[in-house]
């Protein structure tokens, strides 16, 4: 049990309506979760409004509402309300859990790219170093042995407080997160201050319907993170960088190609055998070394700087710095798979144009006899990612072969079609095989000396998304059955 008055501290409220030294016994924000003597968050969603639920969860016994709009009264419960409900949601979860985050070394990645694979070759390192290190992020949280599939990339405020309590009670003295543009905006990450803020890069997404209104406005939502941070460690090569850092106040350091970068990469090398694409290159500036990946092209020697300068704060060796570089894996970030000596097999997560574009862009730099890029599109969204993904892997690939994804409620074969819209802008060769396994097998049957081929879209996901169930699906696992001839 949590007293009001405490979790009230340091939070500036419009007005309160009702007595704060009762003892709370826990913070909620789903009214389907409500239980006797809790504290209630009314949110304002993109779908619900939970203003609206006010009276069924004071019916179930929540005992305090935490609101930003007018909701009646009700006798013997406490009304607290606030200019906005998700900031307050951050300050008061921060103090439900005893504040968390002051007993840890919070690390935040930001950026439109690269979040992801930068956060576990930091956990790699960190934990190669004797750190312990949690994460949270698109794929998972993982606390300890316990990892807890995500659906957000930055989960609400509420969660991010449970899981640092969490973390420290596992023997963590460090998290890694990627934070969203969206988490920036939705205040999950107010109520505490980052040890180091990474920018990756910026680049055009998010934009739309429950998004971000504009560019503009998803570039203020990034740079939000540097005045939440005591050191910033930045890519200095963005065009957007100035725009991003435009508010930071925290201490500054960069890190890219760019000769004015703190640290530095040069004389970058694609390393290419039967099977294996990787990248060597040296680093200059902060420190000087020869780093070798098992990770193709010139974004990961991007996401492999990040993690060099973030680990140089934690006195890190060199030799473990370079060693865990060499381990660190993402499930469905260029994950490759081997099934031949003759061709290179990988799965990823592109999942829209540009990111499809960045992964072509790179392979065909390595001089592949032919690029195969198998994918489909999620059903339920945009028309238009299905046009461009087309249209970039037409103009890209050697050979695209359509087949599906998550269809959700639509047929498989509309998708299809529209992705064929898109290739038929290109002179790209393509075939269809709405099956995933058997266009899976077809890719795998016909791999030629040299190829590589790509398997885009699905990345870590170990489902198909199917009328509003999800089946199964994991294309490892898919990979494994074809391989045994089931």
């Amino acid at each position: 049990m949590k007293n009001l008055a405490g979790l009230l501290e340091g939070l500036e409220t419009i007005s309160v309506t009702g007595d704060t030294n009762i003892e709370i016994s826990e913070i909620v924000n789903d009214s389907r979760k409500v239980t006797e003597n809790c504290l209630f968050f009314c949110i304002s969603g993109a779908a619900f409004d939970g203003h609206n639920f006010a009276k069924e969860v004071v019916e179930k016994g929540a005992k305090v509402l935490v609101v930003e709009k007018e909701v009646g009264e009700f006798p013997g419960v406490t009304i607290v309300k606030v200019e906005n409900s998700r900031y307050a949601m951050a300050l008061i979860s921060a103090a439900y859990y005893d504040h968390p985050a002051e007993k840890l070394k919070v690390i935040g990645i930001t950026g439109t790219k690269g979040k992801t694979t930068t956060t576990y070759m930091v956990k790699s390192i960190l934990e190669n170093a004797g750190h312990k290190v949690g994460l949270i992020g698109t794929i998972e949280a993982i606390i300890g042995d316990k990892t807890i599939p995500a659906n957000n990339t930055t989960p609400e405020s509420m969660t991010v407080q449970k899981y640092f309590s969490e973390m420290l009670e596992a023997g963590c003295d460090t998290v890694v997160m990627e934070v969203s543009s969206q988490g920036l905006m939705l205040h999950r990450t107010a109520g505490f201050t980052f040890e180091i803020g990474i920018f990756t890069n910026l680049e055009p997404d998010h934009i739309g319907p429950n998004e971000h209104a504009s560019f503009e406005e998803y570039m203020a939502c990034k740079g939000m993170l540097f005045s939440q941070c005591r050191y910033g460690i930045a890519n200095v090569d963005d065009e957007h960088f100035e725009g991003v850092m435009k508010n930071a106040t925290c201490k500054l350091e960069t890190f890219g190609f760019s000769p004015k970068a703190d640290l530095r990469a040069e004389a970058v090398e694609l390393l290419k055998t039967p099977g294996y694409l990787g990248v060597k290159y040296q680093t200059k500036g902060l420190v000087e070394m020869e780093v070798e990946i098992d990770i193709p092209g010139k974004f990961s020697v991007y996401n492999s700087l990040t993690a060099i300068a973030i680990c140089l704060h934690f006195g890190v060796s060199k030799e473990n710095i370079l060693k865990a570089l060499k381990e660190a894996k993402v499930k469905g970030r260029i994950e490759m798979v081997k099934v031949s000596d003759k061709f290179t097999l990988m799965i990823d997560y592109a999942h829209n144009a540009m990111s499809l574009e960045s992964l072509l862009s790179t392979l065909k730099e390595y001089h592949p006899k032919r690029l195969v890029c198998l994918f489909g599109c999620g059903g339920n969204r945009s028309k238009l990612r299905r046009y461009e993904m087309g249209e970039v892997s037409g103009k890209l690939a050697d050979l695209t072969i359509i087949t599906s994804d998550n269809p959700r409620d639509e047929e498989p074969q509309a998708i299809i079609d529209d992705i064929k819209i898109g290739i038929g802008k290109t002179q790209g060769k393509y075939l269809e095989i709405p099956d995933r396994k058997e266009a899976i097998a077809y890719a795998i049957e016909h791999g030629e000396e040299g190829d590589v081929i790509v398997l885009a879209g699905k990345g870590h996901e170990d489902y198909q998304e199917i009328k509003g169930k999800k089946y199964p699906m994991d294309e490892r696992v898919l990979i494994q059955e074809i391989l045994s001839g089931k």
